[in-house]
């Protein structure tokens, strides 16, 4: 599992994470973005204004991902959480790389799309389960711009699980744990013999 912190934290942070998932045959690979952040401006900001940190935080991800298929593990068998600007990226790195994985999660997040220049995303997630969460009344993420990014991932033929949290704000809950430690348990079980 790649694990991608959010704005003024670190991989120490994010790794946090990993405890508590209590998934112990998991190994994590948690970047950490120099001066705690992949880029500089909000995700609703003019992608060009987030260059060129932004194309360098997704090479980030990329070459992850490269090693870690080339060390045996299939992509069905990898996963990606993000947590709030991470959860930004961990989407826009999917959307723009699409291919059937073993679970994206994204926390306290929506893709980096600027309103005022919408894109098109082509490919095929192959139904890979992607879980978008956040609050309702989150001060960073718009709600708006989360449904926008599960209507998104649908289009990309993703098996999106959308959880708004009420009044809840911007950090992770024990019930995303028990949501995204579900999905991995259940990708990385071997089938009886």
């Amino acid at each position: 599992m790649i694990l991608m912190h959010g704005r003024g934290a670190g991989a120490w942070d994010i790794l946090g994470l990993a405890d508590a998932l209590e998934l112990y045959e998991v190994a994590y690979l948690a970047p950490e973005a120099a001066n705690s952040t992949w880029y500089p401006n909000r995700f609703v900001a003019p992608i060009e204004t987030n260059e060129p940190w932004l194309s360098s935080a997704l090479r980030v991800i990329d070459s992850l991902r490269e090693r870690i298929e080339r060390a045996g593990i299939p992509a069905e068998r990898t996963f990606i959480l993000g947590f709030s600007q991470g959860g930004c990226l961990t989407l826009e790195y999917i959307a723009r790389t699409p291919r059937r994985m073993g679970g994206i999660f994204a926390l306290s997040a929506a893709l980096i799309e600027n309103g005022d220049k919408q894109r098109e995303y082509a490919g095929d997630l192959g139904q890979t389960p992607v879980f978008i969460a956040c609050s309702d009344v989150d001060p960073h993420i718009p709600l708006a711009r989360v449904k926008h990014s599960v209507t998104l991932m649908r289009g990309l033929k993703a098996d999106v699980t959308e959880q708004i949290y009420p009044g809840m704000g911007h950090l992770v809950s024990d019930a995303e744990i028990a949501f995204v430690r579900g999905v991995v348990l259940g990708a990385t079980k071997e089938p009886p013999t």
